[in-house]
């Protein structure tokens, strides 16, 4: 019985990884695409102002490393699966 309890966990936390992961990425190059094309027109009317700014936000980078550690946790349940299998 434990070694479903363990597949369970396994699937929870690597389906949480990649919903919390995938939706942040998704959103930053989003975001950093749109930054690129306003830096692009206003370079082409003449009116840039701004460097061109890159990577992820505070809150991104965030969201990225709780992504990756439900992703390490869903890692550490399916070696705990086959362990106890």
């Amino acid at each position: 019985m434990s070694s479903w309890a363990w597949l369970l966990g396994a699937v929870l936390a690597g389906a949480g990884s990649y919903l919390a992961g995938w939706r942040t990425w998704r959103d930053s190059r989003a975001r950093q695409e749109r930054d690129l094309n306003a830096e692009r027109y206003l370079a082409w009317r003449g009116r840039a102002e701004r460097p061109i700014q890159g990577g992820p936000t505070r809150a991104e980078r965030r969201r990225l490393v709780v992504a990756a550690l439900l992703g390490l946790v869903a890692l550490f349940c399916l070696v705990g699966f086959f362990t106890y299998a």
